[in-house]
């Protein structure tokens, strides 16, 4: 069946309909990963967007259940070249044909994504049409297409339910050990799913507690706390900032998501009281942009954002530099930031955009980017172990 995908600009692009049988206008974005699209078609963060994958091969080794990021598909869309029919791994549980139709994400495939890339590059992020309709009428379809917004998509991905994932108790000695048995039970409120991680680590965070607040999280920040020994709850985004520090936690994870950061302003107010609770913070993406809008520094929104698993980032407190997971369209604007508040800890080595600040006499630090990638590089994921010896050090002086 022909599929077309129409452009906010006018563009045209034909192709063939793979996934749901239905039409969608959403913001079209580009992800620049060579693998780990099980990952991104999972990942909350794409909630209210239609991702194109620039890799030209999509769906070769199927789909695993076991590498979902969270419980269901998110993406409006998914755009690729080439859409492999028949996966070759022994992993596979179905085909990623059969994954799009039974979490009703319609899609467009044979379409030139190098070409549809280059134009968001030069052009922008846009808003786009997945439609089979042959008859489709640009005059009706582009007032539409400019008059949409991701809207509070927050809403739509955080848990419906607070609920716990113990620490592990096994001792790793000798630092991570790749290819444990063991098995994590995660809560949903949708129900019980068990799921394999990938590594154990050192039981640092043994006995700490760690709340976490759902924008959209990724299962794997979660599993990398609790891989470290950390007893980890799960608060839905909207769950007022009192019930958290009454719950007495060591420390608090704010974690990804999707949307404007400046949507979530019921969220804002929360995290500002949260900033003034003196406990230790630590977040990612989304969290790391909510912080510092509650603490009166200013986001806007990036040209084409940063999507994919390659990105240089630099540590500026040891130099070192990171590559690292990315998947955002918004940033904090660092021109106007405040050193009495926060000072920035990172940067993006291509483009100079800001990706982490440190708070001022505060026991809080944020990151743009993914340290809990999975797959991707992990590289970064000692900034867990960082928050753990935060979380230590403020037991100690109280």
């Amino acid at each position: 069946m022909k599929a077309f995908l129409i452009l906010e600009d006018g563009t045209v692009f034909a192709g063939t309909h793979i996934g749901a049988d239905r039409e969608i206008i959403s913001e079209i974005v580009f992800n620049t990963s060579m693998a780990g699209y099980l990952e991104v078609l999972t990942d909350p963060s794409y909630a209210g967007q239609a991702v194109c994958m620039t890799y030209p091969l999509i769906g070769n080794y199927g789909v695993c259940r076991e590498d979902m990021e969270s419980r269901r598909a998110w993406p409006d869309g998914f755009i690729v070249r080439e859409l492999a029919r028949m996966p070759s791994n022994f992993r596979c549980d179905m085909t990623i044909q059969e994954f799009l139709t039974e979490n009703d994400v319609p899609g467009i495939a044979g379409i030139d994504t190098r070409a549809l890339t280059k134009l968001l590059r030069e052009k922008g992020t846009m808003n786009g049409m997945i439609t089979t309709d042959e008859d489709y009428r640009a005059e009706e379809i582009l007032p539409k297409l400019k008059a949409y917004t991701t809207g509070r998509v927050v809403e739509r991905v955080t848990c419906g339910e607070k609920y716990k994932l113990a620490g592990t108790r096994e001792l790793a000695d000798n630092g991570p050990i790749s290819g444990s048995s063991r098995f994590v039970k995660e809560d949903y409120a949708a129900g019980v799913r068990e799921k394999k991680p990938s590594m154990v680590h050192r039981l640092n965070g043994a006995g700490l507690k760690v709340a976490l607040l759902d924008l959209g999280a990724k299962d794997n920040i979660a599993r990398s706390l609790a891989a470290r020994g950390c007893d980890v709850t799960v608060y839905p985004a909207h769950t007022a900032a009192r019930e958290i520090i009454d719950d007495e936690p060591d420390g608090i994870m704010l974690s990804n998501g999707p949307g404007d950061p400046k949507e979530c302003t019921e969220v804002i107010a929360e995290v500002k009281k949260l900033y003034d609770a003196d406990i230790p913070i630590f977040a990612i993406c989304l969290g790391h942009q909510l912080m510092a809008l509650a603490a009166g520094a200013d986001t806007h929104k990036m040209k084409y954002g940063h999507r994919g698993g390659n990105h240089p980032v630099k540590d500026l407190r040891t130099g070192r530099v990171y590559i690292s997971s990315q998947n955002h369209g918004y940033v904090v604007d660092t021109d106007r930031l405040d050193e009495k508040v926060a000072v920035p800890a990172f940067v993006n080595v291509n483009d100079g955009t800001n990706e982490g600040l440190s708070y001022t006499g505060r026991n809080i630090f944020t990151v743009q980017f993914h340290p809990e990638a999975c797959p991707g590089p992990q590289d970064s994921g000692d900034l867990f172990d960082r928050f753990i010896d935060m979380m230590r050090e403020s037991s100690h002086r109280a």
